[in-house]
């Protein structure tokens, strides 16, 4: 892991940094870049202008994790609800990621189920989508197993993998005769070695492979895959290998973050290549954009040129 990855990702956990920085206005300005704003309303009208300007849906997120309390947990699925049905009344292209530390997994299974359940239960009502994303190795386990569980109550529900982690491999057979749906992420998390791949190129081939295996024939019908990555190279291997196996009976599109490789972005979408927008917002975002950071070193750089052009 590179010196700086480590630095942005040690700060992401630092609450002394996160309050200070939030408060500071030079940070504020740099995170606007790839967040459009704080409120339900500012990711819904990025939305409107994503699905009018370029065609593309989005997967909106609503920041902050490892909550105090299953009050807290409550409010943030009466959120999720509020915004499923504004979605639905909208008639948008646009999908929910949630994690499950938001929904109260700190403070038991059984209540974050029952979360989880209130807003899967809702999706499949309005036909959308509930993705739940993964957060560090200790939450693997749980999240998996929670994952399976809502599964069996709807297939309206998909789960994140991350190729840093040395065992996301066996993890993703295991998941496979279930047909899921799949987001495919590097990760961005700090982790120890002997969980997680310590080199970039390491990272980068795991996730080759890993992606790869959705286009094999094997695969069950109505697997789904979600290509969570900014790299170009690793987008272009990725579409050579979907444009060589046709014939698979899994689907695909590729995700990126709001503001994040704009140029690759608009390519794929001039090539028609499915391409769907993740949209995160709300007040806790200072760990979230410190994981952003880390896992693109060139987002320092188009930071710190964005301020200095100020």
């Amino acid at each position: 892991m590179s010196i700086m990855r480590s630095v942005l990702l040690a700060g992401a956990e630092n609450a002394w940094l996160r309050e200070r920085a939030m408060r500071t206005p030079f940070v504020r300005r740099s995170v606007s870049r790839f967040m459009p704003g704080e409120t339900m309303e500012d990711a819904l009208e990025a939305s409107r202008r994503l699905i009018t300007e370029q065609g593309t849906g989005t997967i909106l997120t609503h920041l902050g994790e490892n909550l105090s309390s299953l009050a807290e947990a409550a409010a943030v699925t009466a959120h999720y609800l509020e915004l499923l049905d504004r979605v639905h009344r909208e008639q948008l292209n646009v999908q929910v990621s949630v994690k499950l530390t938001q929904l109260g997994l700190d403070h038991g299974n059984e209540d974050c189920f029952r979360n989880l359940a209130l807003l899967v239960d809702r999706a499949d009502a309005v036909g959308n989508m509930i993705w739940i994303d993964m957060e560090s190795t200790k939450y693997v386990d749980p999240t998996l197993a929670l994952f399976r569980r809502i599964r069996e109550r709807s297939a309206r529900t998909g789960v994140c993998l991350q190729s840093y982690l040395k065992r996301t491999a066996a993890d993703l057979e295991a998941l496979l005769p279930m047909a899921p749906a799949i987001r495919l992420v590097k990760g961005a998390y700090r982790e120890p070695p002997e969980l997680a791949f310590a080199q970039k190129a390491d990272v980068d081939e795991n996730y080759f492979r890993l992606a790869s295996r959705f286009f094999d024939r094997g695969i069950p019908p109505g697997t789904f895959l979600g290509i969570g990555t900014h790299d170009a190279a690793l987008v272009d291997r990725l579409r050579a290998v979907a444009a060589s196996k046709v014939q698979t009976p899994a689907r695909h599109e590729f995700e990126m973050l709001y503001g994040i490789q704009r140029p690759l972005q608009t390519r794929l979408v001039r090539n028609g290549v499915p391409l769907r927008v993740l949209i995160s917002y709300g007040e806790f975002w200072f760990p979230w954009y410190m994981r952003r950071l880390a896992e693109r070193p060139a987002n320092v750089l188009f930071v710190a040129k964005s301020l200095l052009a100020r």
